[in-house]
């Protein structure tokens, strides 16, 4: 499917609109005493998630009725045109519920199963994050750059939790990069691909994704230069987890880990 440009823009502008309203809901539930289940996968889930979901997609429903949806609370809807939207209502929840502001609605989307455009709104910091393909990459609407830092032992490393990548058996080679580098902090979830994309930091580490966790992250990455890729080293939002890095440092990251994943891990689990 050939993507016009002017299109792509309007669709862009649509989603933004669309994310700092989904924001505003979840502000309305931030700091209050509001209700967190835990989901089959031990995750949160709370009100503010579901009604975020449900208004995200009854704006697409209403303005692109043939454009398929997939969300991370409520069932796939399936489409026709060969586009489909993905959502995270909330993502970060556990930070949501402990009244941490660095968590984000999430919207991407895919025409013919190619990330095109990603919006990341994080309401409770005032920060929205977006891209679309070849338009570039904004940040609270000014153009956005990653770094330019050119060698990891002057790096800043970001994971959501370095304890998660043990689990997940990815240890030796997350314990290899937090040597490398100059910094590691714990600045995690799409934050932290916002703070890459931003150029505030070098290198984040995922090791357990979803898709909804990735679809807007990979165009915003990439149209702010750098790269968005599995442990692997593959362009993808569906490996199961993610690296976002510089661009700059990707080859010495993924000769890091390509080396490290070599080294048998406690846990019995290697890189998939």
């Amino acid at each position: 499917m050939t993507v016009d440009t002017g299109e792509l823009k309007q669709t862009l502008d649509f989603a933004v609109g669309i994310a700092r309203e989904a924001g505003a809901i979840t502000l309305r539930y931030f700091k209050t005493a509001v209700v967190a289940e835990r989901k089959a996968d031990n995750s949160f889930v709370t009100i503010a998630d579901r009604e975020a979901e449900r208004f995200l997609r009854r704006q697409i429903e209403q303005t692109f009725p043939d454009d398929a949806i997939l969300g991370e609370e409520e069932l796939a809807k399936p489409g026709t045109s060969g586009r489909r939207w993905i959502l995270d209502p909330i993502d970060g929840t556990y930070s949501f519920v402990h009244g941490v502001p660095l968590y984000a609605v999430l919207i991407g989307l895919e025409v013919d199963a190619d990330p095109l455009l990603g919006v990341v709104n994080l309401p409770a910091l005032n920060e929205i994050v977006y891209a679309a393909r070849g338009l570039g990459c904004f940040y609270n609407d000014e153009p956005a750059r990653v770094s330019s830092t050119a060698s990891l032992d002057e790096a800043l490393l970001l994971a959501t939790d370095f304890g998660t990548c043990a689990e997940y058996g990815f240890a030796p080679a997350a314990d290899a990069l937090q040597l490398s580098v100059h910094a590691r902090r714990t600045w995690g979830d799409a934050y932290g691909h916002v703070l890459v994309a931003t150029g505030r930091a070098d290198i984040m580490l995922d090791p357990v994704m979803n898709i909804w966790d990735c679809a807007a992250l990979l165009p915003i990455v990439e149209e702010a230069g750098g790269t968005f890729t599995d442990w692997h080293g593959e362009r993808t939002i569906d490996g199961g987890n993610a690296i976002s890095t510089n661009g700059k440092l990707f080859e010495d990251v993924m000769v890091v880990i390509r080396e490290e994943q070599k080294t048998p891990s406690p846990f019995g689990r290697g890189l998939g």
